[in-house]
């Protein structure tokens, strides 16, 4: 090996190793997994006491929400909007159970079932999500939230 390859070599190795010693540390399923539990915590929590903008702001910047029936939702804004008008329609209580979370370094997914319910606990629908999670600005957050109702369609002239 000439001295030239022996510089070029000893270069790549300390970019090398500067680069790996400087990537933060990945977080354990676990961890992703109790940070996700806390966001969904935070999301029954602003929900539950009628709070739209808190819940828009559980959301990336350029989130996004796929709901049933509708087109996509995207925004701050426009989430907040969607959330206070399901608030409006009479929904006061949210109940998330997470079913699985995985990491996929700064996205994580995560997979559960719903329920959402009326004035004195009247259920009003339950059903499955998936949410795509993304760390942004070393927080959790949701990126895209889609979710489909379990509850049977209604039928004619219901």
């Amino acid at each position: 090996m000439n001295s030239h390859q022996s510089i070029f070599m000893a270069v790549a190795l300390s970019v090398f190793f500067l680069i790996w010693s400087c990537s933060p540390p990945q977080e354990s399923d676990a961890q992703i997994r109790e940070a996700i539990a806390e966001g969904d915590r935070n999301f029954m929590s602003a929900f539950n006491a009628g709070d739209a903008a808190a819940l828009a702001m559980l959301y990336t910047n350029d989130g996004q929400l796929l709901p049933p029936n509708s087109g996509m939702v995207s925004g701050t804004e426009a989430i907040r909007q969607f959330w206070q008008g399901a608030m409006d329609m009479g929904i006061k209580t949210a109940k998330l159970e997470i079913a699985e979370v995985k990491g996929l370094g700064r996205l994580a997914y995560e997979a559960g079932t719903y329920q959402l319910f009326l004035e004195g606990d009247q259920l009003a629908d339950r059903g499955k999500y998936l949410v795509i999670w993304k760390k942004e600005e070393g927080a959790w957050k949701l990126y895209r939230d889609i979710w489909n109702s379990s509850q049977p369609p209604a039928g004619p002239g219901q």
